[in-house]
């Protein structure tokens, strides 16, 4: 990695312990090589894309007063906020839009959410930047269960901000909690989701989905998948979210068979199959619900997807997979002690094998690893 200029925020800003060191973690590659030495695979290889630029989806936490705002995240181990307006791994126009916030909040004398107090009217923003437009989905935390204390903030916001606008939120979340969303929503202007092109297929993100920061690199780990999917193949792929991976399959694979619980990420599946032609909607099928309770979609699959959470694989398709185990196993993770766990299960059994490992950088600057396993029936 070339060497990188120093970052303005360290310290105090935890939120790259690597910053500008090149690879995986010391820990991770350590687990990863024993994984892959247990199964007679060489080390894996590590991909890597831009460390700096990456992240176009940020979540800033909003404290400080009205006069001098602060947006950004908690130093390690307290609550106090971190303000890094010139971050160097988040896109350009998530830190323009933070100093669009920034700007607003002081216009209309906004106060920023006191934890100690739980007063304030804004607790934290979600920054979404959709790479086609160069535009920002935004959505602003309120700590109340109506939007009207953060009205005529958003009404300087959206003409602040213009056509560098994607769309404009309002999410109330009233109650003490270390959670950033809460459970009110209200859609002030704007498309209804932002909009990726992942592998040729046109992916749906609302504001409460899941979906990835670093989307050069999701996009070439989704190339690697479909490339080991053979064509005609009946697909099961569990913790679908909003489609990214099994949408692009639709065009060629027999069946794509989604399954996903969030009801934001159902809702921006079920759009991103509907922008499909005809032919390849009759392909899809979406099971609503989780994956320990879907276990039979995947009856009949020849290559099964998964994805999990951090948590890792639900224990009863864990365990299905295990005795039961399809033709072909493709496991995306984004925990490395998670993914050891179940890969252990999955060949403790003698009836699968891991046949191949992979590790994606896809969090530049910090200890988190992506993993691409192929687990191959024996």
């Amino acid at each position: 990695m070339p060497r990188v200029e120093p970052c303005p925020h360290r310290p105090p800003c935890p939120g790259c312990p690597r910053y500008g060191e090149a690879g995986i973690a010391p820990a991770a590659r350590a687990v990863l090589d024993a994984i892959a030495r247990q199964s007679g695979l060489a080390p894996p290889i590590v991909i890597e894309g831009t460390p700096l630029g990456y992240r176009h989806r940020a979540r800033l936490m909003v404290r400080g007063r009205a006069g001098s705002p602060k947006l950004g995240i908690f130093q390690a181990g307290t609550h106090d906020v971190v303000d890094i307006p010139r971050c160097r791994v988040h896109h350009p126009l998530v830190n323009e839009v933070g100093a669009a916030l920034r700007e607003a909040i002081r216009a209309t004398g906004t106060r920023p959410y006191a934890e100690r107090s739980h007063t304030g009217a804004l607790r934290a923003v979600q920054i979404v930047v959709e790479r086609a437009s160069q535009t920002a989905q935004l959505v602003l935390v309120g700590n109340a269960a109506t939007p009207e204390p953060l009205a005529a903030l958003a009404g300087v916001l959206a003409d602040g901000l213009g056509a560098r606008l994607h769309s404009l939120w309002w999410n109330g979340n009233p109650v003490r909690t270390n959670t950033i969303l809460g459970p009110n929503w209200q859609h002030l202007r704007g498309p209804d989701a932002v909009r990726e092109s992942v592998r040729g297929a046109d992916v749906f993100f609302p504001p409460g989905a899941f979906g990835q920061s670093h989307l050069e690199l999701a996009d070439a780990l989704v190339a690697r998948i479909h490339a080991q999917v053979p064509d005609g193949a009946r697909v099961a792929e569990y913790y679908a979210g909003c489609g990214p991976i099994g949408l692009g399959l639709l065009r060629r694979a027999a069946r794509v068979v989604f399954v996903e619980s969030a009801p934001d990420a159902v809702r921006g599946l079920a759009m991103g199959i509907a922008a499909r032609p005809e032919r390849e909607q009759l392909r899809a099928a979406v099971v609503a619900g989780s994956a320990g309770e879907a276990l039979e979609a995947r009856d009949g699959a020849h290559v099964v997807i998964v994805d999990p959470p951090r948590r890792g694989l639900d224990a009863p398709l864990a365990a299905r997979l295990a005795a039961e185990p399809p033709p072909l196993l493709i496991y995306v993770s984004c925990d490395v002690p998670s993914f050891r766990r179940d890969a252990e299960q999955l060949a403790g059994g003698g009836r699968v094998r891991l046949a191949a490992l992979e590790a994606w950088s896809l969090f530049p600057n910090t200890e988190h690893v992506e993993t691409l396993a192929r687990f191959e029936r024996v």
